[in-house]
Order: C-alpha cells, then sequence, then structure tokens
C-alpha cells in the first residue's frame, strides 16, 4: 500500500471492503482483524518490486510505478482515484514547444526508464542503446529543476497543473496516463485470499459508481419507465394496493442520477427516492 499521498483513499477503500485492521503510526504493518493477511505500508515506487518478486501477493499503487519498475505482475483493477498525468514540461518563456526539441538535451525526472524508454522511441534507437539526451535523475522537488538550471526539461506526475503552473512550466507531451491500481504477482502466496479480496474491491468500486432508486409509478407507464431504468440484469416490479400502481427497484448509475429522476417524475413516477450503496456484488 501507498504510504503518500494515496494513504487516506486506499485505507477508506479497504474499510469499505470490510478489510479490518488497527495501525500503530510507528509500525508499516498491520495485521487484519477479521482475514488472515497482514499489510505493509511502503512507498509507491517499491511496490512493484515487493510483488513482482511474491514477496506480497498484492498492492496498490500507481501504473506510473510499474511500468517505471519493468516488473512482471497483472495489473488487475483500475481502483479509479489517484488519476494523473505524466508529463514533459518545459519553462513557458523557453524556446521548446515540441518533444523533438529536447534531443540531446537534458531532462530531469524520477521516472529515468519511462522518460529514457520515449525518447529512445523519438531518437529512433534500438531499447537500451545510448541516446543523445542525458536523463538526469532526482527524487523529489523535480519541477524546481529547471528554475535552478539542473535541466532543459522535466518528466513528472501532474494531476491539477497548479505545481508546475506556479513552478513557470507548462506541458508539451503526455508520455503516460496513469491512477492507481491494484496489482496482482504472478505467483500469489494464496489466490483464494487474492480472489475474496479483488472480489470485495469490486463491489465497493461498482458501489461508487451506482445508486439505488425507488419509485412508485402507473402501471400503463411502465415500458417508459424502464428503459430509464433498466437495472443491471432486470428492475425489481412489485404490485402495490392500488393495482394501477407499482413499485419499482433499480441500480441507476450515480452520473446520471439527477437527470434521470427529472425523467421519472415527467413520466408520472412519484415518490422517487435515491439511496446509497455502501458495497455490492453485481
Amino acid at each position: 500500500m501507498d504510504l503518500g499521498r494515496l494513504y487516506e483513499k486506499c485505507v477508506n477503500l479497504l474499510k469499505g471492503s470490510d478489510i479490518q485492521f488497527n495501525r500503530s503510526s510507528r509500525l508499516d504493518i498491520a495485521l487484519c482483524t477479521n482475514l488472515p493477511i497482514a499489510l505493509i505500508f511502503l512507498p509507491a515506487a517499491d511496490i512493484p518490486t515487493f510483488v513482482g518478486e511474491g514477496r506480497c501477493s498484492i498492492g496498490i499503487t500507481g501504473v506510473d510505478q510499474v511500468k517505471e519498475s519493468d516488473v512482471d505482475v497483472e495489473i488487475a483493477m483500475d481502483l479509479l482515484f489517484g488519476k494523473c498525468k505524466l508529463q514533459i514540461q518545459v519553462p513557458e518563456n523557453g524556446s521548446y514547444q515540441t518533444p523533438q526539441q529536447l534531443v540531446g538535451k537534458t531532462i530531469v525526472s524520477s521516472f529515468t526508464r519511462l522518460t529514457t524508454q520515449f525518447f529512445e522511441k523519438l531518437e529512433g534507437v534500438e531499447p537500451g542503446s545510448p541516446i543523445k539526451t542525458k536523463v538526469k535523475f532526482v527524487g523529489g522537488s523535480v519541477e524546481a529543476s529547471c528554475a535552478l538550471g539542473v535541466g532543459d526539461a522535466i518528466v513528472d506526475l501532474v494531476e491539477s497543473g497548479e505545481t508546475m503552473k506556479a513552478a513557470g512550466l507548462y506541458a508539451i507531451d503526455t508520455i503516460l496516463d496513469t491512477s492507481a491500481h491494484l496489482i496482482v504477482s504472478k505467483n500469489p502466496s494464496h489466490p483464494e485470499l487474492v480472489k475474496v479480496i479483488k472480489s470485495r474491491l469490486e463491489g465497493v468500486l461498482a458501489a461508487q459508481k451506482y445508486v439505488l432508486c425507488n419509485y412508485n409509478a402507473p402501471r400503463s407507464m411502465l415500458p417508459k419507465l424502464l428503459k430509464l431504468t433498466p437495472g443491471r440484469r432486470a428492475a425489481t416490479v412489485s404490485p402495490l394496493d392500488d393495482g394501477e400502481w407499482v413499485a419499482v427497484s433499480a441500480m441507476v448509475e450515480r452520473k446520471s442520477m439527477g437527470q434521470i429522476m427529472d425523467q421519472l417524475q415527467d413520466l408520472g413516477a412519484s415518490d422517487i427516492l435515491v439511496f446509497e450503496i455502501s458495497n455490492c456484488r453485481v
């Protein structure tokens, strides 16, 4: 698990999956209290190595870290948070406008493998062959490198872009789109537990995507209403004491919730209620 900026979201995801644990602030390991597993808290860059070598069965880290580490793991599930881009950034007041103009220059990054691979393709050389472009490693505060004269450009992760803008930089190309993913060892020690954890995480992600919509409606309008709320497989339709009316329950996508409620009301539905789903299996 990443100890960096995504820590809180990782912990909330585990709690939503009913993976219970108590962690001391001074320890990098915690025992799960309701499953026979141990949680190890590591920097994001280290996680692919531990999982790739089979020391840990699963991990949560960014795709950028997996690609940079060049390890053989299964990238099992996009966890839909921590989205950002690995970008080439250059000074706003500089002369560089395309990556091609940086060939032979100095690029600063903590992602030296991915940066080198990018410029290998740009220079048209075989992987592992020497390139004209100098790729220099800096572990932190990469955005200051150009201003301090360490490099002509940088390659770094960008989320909102505010940090880069404050440093007088702007993007000229994107090397990789990334987000937090569940990664799995090719030889997990307990595959049955991996299956359980994946299923629980999938339930949380589905619950984040959907809400449960309940409403009452005239039976005569049911065909039109069910086009709006077909449910995952089928909506649940129950008769009411008034034979001309039915109750409908269906999962709908959260992003369309407001529009669907408006359309249901226009078609004569009433008592429209929307409920949060904390976890599910779909």
